[in-house]
Order: structure tokens, then C-alpha cells, then sequence
């Protein structure tokens, strides 16, 4: 077999088992069928890193919740160079009759070993949280979570996962799989046939279509959206910590979230859908989050808003689906990864290791394992003393690109040579083009960046894929 494990998707899920495989002396092939990895479910995360409460101690994944926030903040943000936040979380009432809930969360959260939660009140918050609305009477507070950047976490992931050997192949949708007689699977994609012993679905919202192919069709994705809108920078600080509402059945509610990267978000809404590709956003989903905002913070305005967007989560019952299928013997499912799924997927992929481990899968760990990765530079994130360095060592940092959120040519051009080829692999990598001006004045510099670093004529360059070429050439 020319491969040991094949995984389908390059989100946070399936980049994070290709790292955990690629410790290991295995052939190991990353099938993604968009032009990049995080283009699929992976990049309309909000990028929270949940401590673990909100899910009982009888799931999956409240226990993958906590083992992954352990993970993260243990381990693989220094190692692999990532600007992980631990800013916390509070859990908000409006009615100290629901003071019993937080504490069911509470002791929830402690079946679990989330640890350090305690209850605040209305003074704890005026001191800690001013910007609270006065209908907000008490909280949970939950000390380890925290905010991330989910693309940068995808690529540096996979970035990690290549320098140890795993292949990516991306604009690679896979339309095929079919069973060998002695044992693995025939994998078409991006007009190649691929054989592996295993396969690793990781599919996102087309998990149930790869699981079918594969002969195991035993469950069914329901793409739920979530319309998310993200505020100008300049309110960075109205809140030091991510806020939430009590939960409903269904939902976690409308949120307040600090990102990494300054702009406060609000939102998600919470609705199944019947389309995979829809990423609309509506009158009534902007009015939802909103409202649901205000309640807790009545400051935040409409006027703040700077980028409307939708994603959509996978959702199949109310747990993640881990499992090898005995159906399709070789094929792991990791599926109806929803939230919270960002934090899981470090836990998620030790456990996916193991399953393969039983069913058949040698691990032998290699001599050599490079788990480090040089944390990027990004002019945003730093200090202007280590601004004045970067630019004294290399002048190409002081050539601001993108005026709206400070990105320099150097970032721009490292950016494509760790495996940006479109303008939004640019986005997420730099956050050049998403500023409230949304590329109008920085476009045509990354364009002509990404000509000289890619060997491209402009006209074949896109914002994120076949289909979305921004210039065309001239007809004669």
C-alpha cells in the first residue's frame, strides 16, 4: 500500500490528526478539497478555546473538551508558536432564580476537572466586567478558556504536520472510495487514484457523504448556521473576558467573544439548514445577535459592525461521532464535530491514533520528531521596540501593506511562502484585507507580492479558489 492512513479534510480536525500521525513512521496522505486548508467549517470558528463546562459528564465531548483546552495551553501553543489567550470566561444571569443553573454548570464543569470556576456578583463584575449591562446579576466565572486564531491553529498545524513528513494535497475533492478485496481502500480525488490501509474521515459538513462512500452510511449531517458579526478594532476592550448567557437546550446563545486578534465578535445564531453551502447572512440573523448582545451590553452598536458572516457547524445528534466502523473495517470516523470542536481536536486526534492502533495500525513512534515551529511575526501582536527590530534586521517590515491592521510586505510574502496561494490564505494567515476597509486599499500590493513569489500572472491568482479569479485578461 503506498499509504498508511489517508485523512479527508484539512479543518481543524483533520489537521490535527495528520500532526499526531506524523510523530509516528507512517505514510500519511492530507486530502482537502478546497484550494487551502480552514477553508471549509474550520474558518468561520470563532476561535474560543471552551474550558469544558456546557457538557455533561457522560459525553465525549466534554471529556475531549478538557483534555484539548489541556493540550493547547500545556503544550502545543508554545510548541508550535501560536498567540493562544487565556482570557476566561463568564457565564451571565439575569435573574438570581437561576442561580441553581450556574451552579448545576459548575459542578458540571468539576465531574469534568474544568478547574478554578467560582461564582461572582453584581460588584465582583462592575469591578471586573464595567461594561456589563445592570440587568446582569451574577456570573460563573471559568478561568481556562480562552480565544485563539482558528486558521493560524489549522495551518501551523499543518505546517507542522508536513516538515514531519505527512503530503498535502489540496483542491482534491474526493468523488470516489471503493473497497480492496484484501484489505484498504482505492481513493479518488483531484483526478488521482490513492490506495491506503486506513482511511480518517474528517470531512466537516460532507462527513456523512465520505462515510457512505466508504460503506459505513450510518449517520447523517445537518448543517446548522451561525451568523457572526465582527466589530472595528476600536472596541477591543469592551469586555476582558468572553461573555455568554445561560444556555438554552440548544444553543450556548449569543455571546460577546474577544479574538485574538482584537476585533470583538458577537453571535453565533443557532439554526439547522437544509443547504451545505449556504453562508448568507439576514436582516433577522443581524436583529437576533444583536438583541441577544445588547441584553448583556447595551453599548455595542450597529455602527460597530464592520464584517457580517455565516458558518455553518456539523452537527449529527448531540455528541461527536469517533468511531471505527466495523461496516467499512479500516475507515475512522471523526465526525459531527461541532462545538466544541476547536478545543477538541488536539484530544480528538490522540484518541483517533489509538483506535487506529487497535484495529490494526503499527505506531512506531520515529527517531525524529520535530514538534517545534517558529512562531510567525506579526506587527499587530507585537511590542513597537520588537517593531524596531524586525524592521532594522529586515527593512521589508517597516513596508506597511495593509494600513487598517498593520501588515507589512515581509509578513505578506511569508505568508505565501508557508502555503498561501489566494488572497484569503493571505487574510487568515496576516489579517491583511481584513480591516474595515476590507482590501480596498491593500489588494493590489498582496496581488503583486503573491505574482513575484508564485510565478502566477495575475489573472490566475484568486480570493479563494477556481471560480474566484478578481482579474481577467484582456481580449484582443
Amino acid at each position: 500500500m503506498p499509504h498508511d492512513v489517508i485523512i479527508v479534510g484539512a479543518g481543524i480536525t483533520g489537521a490535527a490528526i495528520a500532526r499526531e500521525l506524523s510523530r509516528y513512521k507512517l505514510k500519511v496522505l492530507l486530502l482537502e478539497k478546497e484550494a487551502e486548508p480552514a477553508f471549509g467549517v474550520s474558518k468561520s470558528n470563532s476561535g474560543i478555546i471552551h474550558a469544558g463546562t456546557q457538557n455533561p459528564p457522560s459525553s465525549l465531548k466534554g471529556w475531549l473538551c478538557v483534555e484539548g483546552n489541556r493540550l493547547l495551553r500545556e503544550e502545543l501553543a508554545a510548541d508550535l508558536g501560536l498567540n493562544f489567550v487565556q482570557c476566561g470566561q463568564l457565564i451571565v444571569i439575569f435573574d438570581e432564580a437561576d442561580l441553581p443553573e450556574l451552579e448545576a454548570i459548575k459542578a458540571e464543569g468539576t465531574a469534568l476537572g474544568v478547574k478554578g470556576m467560582a461564582l461572582v456578583d453584581r460588584a465582583w463584575l462592575d469591578a471586573n466586567e464595567p461594561n456589563l449591562g445592570p440587568g446582569v446579576k451574577a456570573a460563573l466565572l471559568v478561568p481556562s478558556a480562552g480565544i485563539i486564531s482558528p486558521y493560524r491553529y489549522v495551518y501551523a498545524l499543518v505546517e507542522n504536520a508536513v516538515k514531519n513528513g505527512v503530503e498535502l494535497k489540496t483542491s482534491s475533492k474526493v468523488i470516489g472510495v471503493n473497497r480492496i478485496e484484501k484489505g484498504g481502500f482505492y481513493v479518488e480525488a483531484g483526478g488521482q487514484v490513492y490506495t491506503t490501509k486506513f482511511l480518517v474521515n474528517a470531512a466537516g459538513l460532507h462527513a456523512d457523504e465520505i462515510s457512505g462512500l466508504a460503506g459505513a452510511p450510518s449517520f447523517k449531517i445537518t448543517p446548522r448556521k451561525g451568523e457572526e458579526y465582527l466589530l472595528d478594532r476600536k472596541r477591543e476592550h469592551i469586555a476582558n473576558r468572553i461573555i455568554f448567557p445561560l444556555p438554552t437546550k440548544t444553543s450556548k446563545g449569543i455571546l460577546i467573544i474577544k479574538t485574538s486578534d482584537g476585533n470583538p465578535m458577537i453571535g453565533p445564531t443557532a439554526h439547522d439548514a437544509d443547504d451545505k453551502a449556504d453562508l448568507s447572512t439576514t436582516d433577522a440573523g443581524l436583529q437576533e445577535v444583536l438583541d441577544g448582545a445588547r441584553r448583556m451590553m447595551p453599548s455595542i452598536s450597529k455602527s460597530d459592525i464592520i464584517a457580517y458572516f455565516a458558518g455553518l457547524r456539523p452537527v449529527s445528534g448531540k455528541d461527536f461521532i469517533i468511531r471505527h466502523e466495523d461496516a467499512a473495517p479500516g475507515l475512522v470516523n471523526a465526525a459531527g464535530i461541532q462545538s466544541p470542536g476547536l478545543t477538541s481536536a488536539p484530544a480528538i486526534a490522540v484518541m483517533v491514533a489509538d483506535l487506529l492502533r487497535k484495529h490494526g495500525l503499527p505506531l512506531e513512534p520515529k527517531e525524529q520528531f520535530h514538534r517545534l515551529r517558529p512562531r510567525p511575526a506579526h506587527l499587530f501582536q507585537v511590542p513597537l521596540e520588537e517593531t524596531r527590530r524586525l524592521i532594522e534586521k529586515n527593512p521589508a517590515y517597516g513596508d506597511i501593506v495593509c494600513r487598517c491592521e498593520l501588515v507589512s510586505a515581509q509578513e505578506v510574502r511569508d505568508a505565501v511562502k508557508r502555503g498561501a496561494v489566494t488572497l484569503d490564505g493571505v487574510k487568515f494567515r496576516t489579517r491583511a484585507q481584513a480591516g474595515r476597509c476590507h482590501g480596498g486599499f491593500c489588494t493590489t500590493r498582496i496581488l503583486k507580492i503573491m505574482q513575484e513569489e508564485l510565478g502566477f500572472p495575475v489573472t490566475a491568482l484568486t480570493k479563494r479558489g477556481p471560480g474566484s479569479e478578481l482579474i481577467k485578461e484582456e481580449r484582443k
